[in-house]
């Protein structure tokens, strides 16, 4: 069996490749820059089809979502119609918590993607990511210093995992032949609201951190103002106005299941930031 993983040199990929080696597997790196992989490792764009030579020889491909939002449909379904010319048997692509009913505008190219598969032909499965909890953990040293974290959660509770987790569900499935063909729907155990989160910052930080929720077009406009640019501003804020209605909460513990221990507590990944 050869697998191999788009987006390697992401941070997805390569905890995904970490995990397969840990697992006494290997797997081939597909990326844009092959020589800032370490071992087995072949040139792949999702938007340049001249690359897609490279699933040559693939039989389980790991489709890790582009982070490129310029038709990212567009972009997976080259990459499935190019899986499916050179004969690869399975893929198992990084989707989103609940699919098609998420009310996520972030949702829309996940559920494009998941139809492509379906109508492909190909053997494929499903994980369903929820939130990463370093969404959240990324910005942590501004909301020390500014003593807020700032969103549009607002009470509703979030059940996000560490990446890392996501990363090890790729390696089991990839691994695993008796796993794979399945939709996964992947939480972390525990979930938390912000405020929850904020005080878990402030008890590692030392400083005082609250949590205010601001209403989404706020939000988006401090997103703006951050430097980010309009329209991911928008799907983010739309992202936590949905979160707060319970579009990011799942307490199925499928992913603790699929990856046989217990998800990573979010104060070990607030104090792995801090650190």
């Amino acid at each position: 069996m050869t697998i191999a993983i788009t987006g390697a040199t992401g941070q997805l990929g390569q905890l995904a490749l970490a995990a397969i080696k840990a697992r006494g597997g290997q797997a081939i790196a597909l990326a844009r820059d092959p020589s800032k992989v370490q071992g087995e490792a072949r040139a792949f764009d999702y938007t340049k089809p001249e690359t897609h030579d490279a699933l040559a020889g693939v039989s389980v491909l790991v489709l890790i979502s582009s982070n490129d939002f310029n038709d990212r449909v567009g972009q997976h379904k080259a990459v499935i119609a190019a899986a499916k010319a050179h004969g690869v048997g399975h893929v198992i692509y990084t989707s989103i918590l609940k699919g098609e009913a998420s009310p996520m505008i972030l949702a829309a190219d996940h559920i494009g993607t998941e139809a492509a598969l379906k109508a492909s032909g190909l053997g494929f499965t499903l994980l369903r990511n929820g939130w990463y909890i370093e969404n959240y953990t990324g910005a942590l040293g501004a909301s020390i210093e500014h003593g807020a974290m700032i969103g549009s959660v607002g009470e509703g509770k979030v059940s996000a995992a560490a990446r890392a987790d996501y990363a090890e569900a790729i390696a089991a499935v990839a691994l695993d032949k008796a796993l794979q063909g399945q939709v996964y729907e992947l939480a972390g155990d525990v979930a938390f609201t912000l405020a929850e989160m904020a005080a878990v910052v402030s008890a590692k930080a030392g400083k005082p951190v609250g949590y205010v929720s601001l209403p989404p077009a706020d939000y988006a406009k401090a997103l703006e103002g951050f430097g980010l640019p309009a329209g991911f501003a928008a799907i983010l804020a739309d992202s936590d106005d949905q979160a707060s209605r319970g579009a990011l909460f799942d307490d199925s513990r499928t992913l603790s299941r699929l990856i046989g221990r217990a998800t990573t507590p979010m104060a070990e990944v607030v104090a792995a930031a801090l650190a």
